[in-house]
């Protein structure tokens, strides 16, 4: 017998959908703050826990992403300010270094919280 109701049939489904997607980009956001921190465990000498504590997730859904709060350190931590030019200290390269690493991460995520939910769709 052919089963003609839920999701597919009542029009829940793009919601459904696109509440999945946004679960995904969430989550991804959530690995690389959790990267971001493991990094910055690595390489910061003599950590106090003050630029550790600015990064956050910040946003929802697809427009969920990882920052600093554009704290005053970011730039100089990360090697874009104008002070890394003048001096040997030439950056962590953290954000960027997470995020290369992230996106080739993020399709196993991806898969990971579209086989969780994919029973909404029944």
């Amino acid at each position: 017998m052919v089963r003609t109701s839920g999701p597919i049939f009542n029009g829940e489904a793009p919601r459904i959908l696109d509440r999945i997607t946004e679960e995904v980009a969430t989550e991804v956001a959530k690995e690389g703050k959790k990267d971001v921190l493991a990094r910055l465990g690595q390489v910061l000498r003599h950590p106090t826990g003050r630029y550790e504590s600015r990064i956050r997730v910040e946003g929802q859904g697809t427009l969920a992403r990882v920052d600093d709060q554009r704290s005053v350190y970011g730039p100089w931590l990360e090697g874009t300010g104008s002070r890394n030019e003048t001096t040997r200290f030439k950056g962590y390269f953290t954000f960027r270094l997470v995020r290369q690493q992230l996106e080739a991460r993020s399709k196993g995520i991806a898969e990971q919280v579209v086989t969780r939910s994919i029973g909404r769709l029944r």
